[in-house]
């Protein structure tokens, strides 16, 4: 049965490529149906990729291979929380390590141009602390950073 609600992402020929890539760095994640152009379209041939169902991190998602006139843009992004430094180690260096790109505060761009959030819980923690002081210190220490260090974090929390 299809979700009610599907995240939609429009790509350059590359939908298949991108779902693949997500299947393989992200848990809970697969590809799906792959539906092929039945005529040609303008931004394609008849049997091209047309649109590719698949999964991030149990998000319903469809790649759409609509062309080269829409880009992606920081105002959306995935949020990935992350368990320990590990995690966000392989999860950071798998999106900057094929093609992508480092960012601030825990964002880095795909190949494709997608945004992500990669968060370790600790930090979505210690912001949301209800001190005051210890907030600012976690947040403080964040803004700092390319790729979030739970260490740094744990320790600007502490004080």
């Amino acid at each position: 049965m299809t979700p009610k609600n599907t995240i939609c992402l429009w790509y350059d020929g590359s939908a298949l490529d991108a779902a693949e890539f997500y299947a393989k760095t992200f848990p809970d994640s697969k590809v799906g149906t792959v539906f092929r152009a039945p005529s040609d379209y303008p931004a394609g041939k008849r049997g091209d990729v047309l649109t590719v169902e698949f999964t991030v991190c149990g998000i319903p998602c469809l790649g759409l291979n609509g062309g080269a006139g829409v880009k992606h843009s920081e105002a959306f992004s995935f949020q990935i929380a992350t368990d320990d430094q590990g995690e966000t180690d392989r999860l950071w260096n798998a999106i900057v390590g094929n093609g992508g790109e480092e960012n601030v505060c825990g964002w880095c761009k795909d190949r494709w141009g997608v945004m992500w959030q990669i968060t370790p819980r600790v930090l979505t923690a210690a912001i949301a602390d209800p001190d005051p002081a210890v907030a600012r210190r976690a947040f403080e220490a964040m803004m700092t950073m390319g790729k979030i260090d739970v260490a740094a974090i744990e320790a600007a929390r502490r004080g």
